[in-house]
């Protein structure tokens, strides 16, 4: 079935998800406020609108994914109210869980559904449609969303209520962020006591240590030869995208009372890495700002 779909934010993620739902027969009218991005997707397949509400009106289902959620609730702000009544809202952007869950609110308010549908798998997976959606929301709204999601990904998981596919999210990417480091931190050890990349790999790879970090993006260069250590830690998933979403965990940390001090001290180092060498690299290139130091201090 052809439908109209609306997308705004056609940016590194946000441009290939809406160019294979053009692929795949659909209307897809898109906006982004950058008019490079905006004439980019023109180019694959995706109608361009003048502005976000043009975008949205008689469209079927709108599709988002921006920055932070003080975006998203200012484009709602500017949006629902040119949609047709009870159009669903699908917002892909990784966003603080009480803004995903002001999101909800305001969409359910004007007469609208709205579900939180986060991703997993980076711009790779947004090229390939190969992405994990982690969906929070409504049974039905699920349902209804599920044959667009199958063009974008090959899997996706309905957490639950409003807000928990972002909470699934940030949960997911704290457990990786704090893996990463611990990672790194094994083999710069390692490093210091004379063992090999690979004769730690070895071990590490097929006992209990074992973890996606390793074996998929190993920090290092040579064990894993598609991990971003080998290219010069080009992006993969940016550092400052993993300082981000560590600190929406440790904000949800915080308000619910889970002391999450490993998850606290993970936000911490990524803000900082991501601040300065790290702006540009992928996230686990911080084995290399853990490498620098010793005993706290310059090395």
């Amino acid at each position: 079935m052809t439908v109209t779909l609306a997308f705004i934010g056609l940016g590194n993620m946000g441009a290939p998800m809406a160019a294979n739902l053009a692929a795949a027969g659909h209307r897809v009218r898109g906006y982004d406020k950058v008019a490079t991005c905006l004439d980019a997707a023109a180019t694959a397949g995706v109608t361009p609108a003048a502005s976000a509400t043009e975008a949205v009106a008689d469209a079927d289902l709108v599709f988002t994914m921006l920055p932070a959620g003080r975006h998203v609730l200012a484009l709602y702000d500017d949006i629902l109210a040119a949609a047709r009544p009870g159009t669903l809202f699908v917002d892909c952007s990784t966003i603080d869980v009480a803004d995903a869950r002001a999101a909800h609110d305001k969409a359910t308010a004007a007469g609208m559904r709205m579900l939180d549908a986060p991703v997993s798998g980076g711009v790779v997976g947004a090229e390939a449609g190969t992405l994990t959606f982690m969906v929070g929301g409504e049974p039905d709204d699920v349902a209804h969303v599920a044959p667009f999601l199958d063009v974008l990904g090959r899997k996706t998981v309905h957490c639950g209520g409003p807000s928990a596919g972002q909470a699934a999210k940030i949960c997911n990417n704290m457990i990786l962020g704090i893996s990463m480091i611990a990672v790194s931190e094994a083999f710069v050890l390692g490093e210091r006591l004379g063992l090999s990349h690979q004769a730690l790999y070895d071990v590490a790879a097929t006992s209990s240590g074992q973890c996606w970090a390793l074996t998929t993006n190993c920090p290092v260069p040579g064990p894993v030869p598609t991990s971003p250590a080998n290219h010069d830690y080009r992006p993969g998933f940016a550092a400052p995208l993993m300082a981000k979403d560590l600190g929406l965990a440790a904000n949800a940390a915080k308000a619910t009372g889970v002391r999450a001090e490993l998850g606290q001290h993970a936000a911490q180092l990524y803000a900082a890495y991501a601040q300065e060498a790290g702006v540009e690299a992928d996230f686990s290139g911080i084995v290399r700002d853990i490498r620098e130091q010793r005993d706290g201090g310059p090395a």
